[in-house]
């Protein structure tokens, strides 16, 4: 796989890499696996969520706004 960048984001990436000790190459190799991992995570955390709602997990409007309303009382 071959990714271009435009020569603005090519400098950004080789002035990074290089005031982290990376060569360019291996900067994106690890922001993009970090990207793919948070994605991952993200996902399953989303579908938690989702599976909780659809069994009735939830808070709803009313006790939200009651919860806030007794955090800020003095």
């Amino acid at each position: 796989m071959e990714v271009n960048f435009t020569p603005g984001i090519e400098a950004d990436l080789q002035r990074v890499a290089s005031k982290n000790g990376y060569g360019a190459e291996q900067l994106v190799l690890e922001i993009v696996h970090s990207y793919l991992k948070h994605d991952q995570w993200f996902r399953a955390e989303v579908q938690q969520g989702l599976d909780q709602l659809d069994r009735g997990e939830f808070t709803g409007h009313d006790e939200v706004v009651a919860r806030i309303e007794r955090m800020f009382r003095p």
